[in-house]
């Protein structure tokens, strides 16, 4: 095999690999900082924690979707891009 296409496809290779790997950086969001409860868009069973209103205390008991007092935990600042997605309450993200 020609050493110039031996090359030329290594150099291919590794051009490809750095824009994969630039490319795949920015797909992926930093960890959350802070969560956010977001009320009124979980799907019936989906629900992380117990009703807002007190109607049953454990996690994937809603009987209905986008029920206003069931929620999920969802990372600062994305409920609001969600229709119908309302925020309850915040706390800190572990580290």
């Amino acid at each position: 095999m020609n050493t110039k296409i031996i090359a030329t496809t290594a150099i291919s290779s590794i051009l490809a690999l750095g824009v994969l790997t630039a490319t795949s950086a920015n797909a992926v969001p930093n960890q959350p900082t802070a969560w956010e409860k977001c009320a009124g868009i979980v799907m019936a069973g989906k629900n992380d924690c117990g009703a807002l209103n007190g109607s049953h205390n454990c996690a994937g008991q809603a009987t209905s979707d986008n029920d206003a007092n069931e929620w999920v935990y969802l990372p600062k600042g994305t409920c609001e891009k969600i229709i119908g997605g309302v925020v309850k309450a915040e706390k800190p993200a572990k580290k």
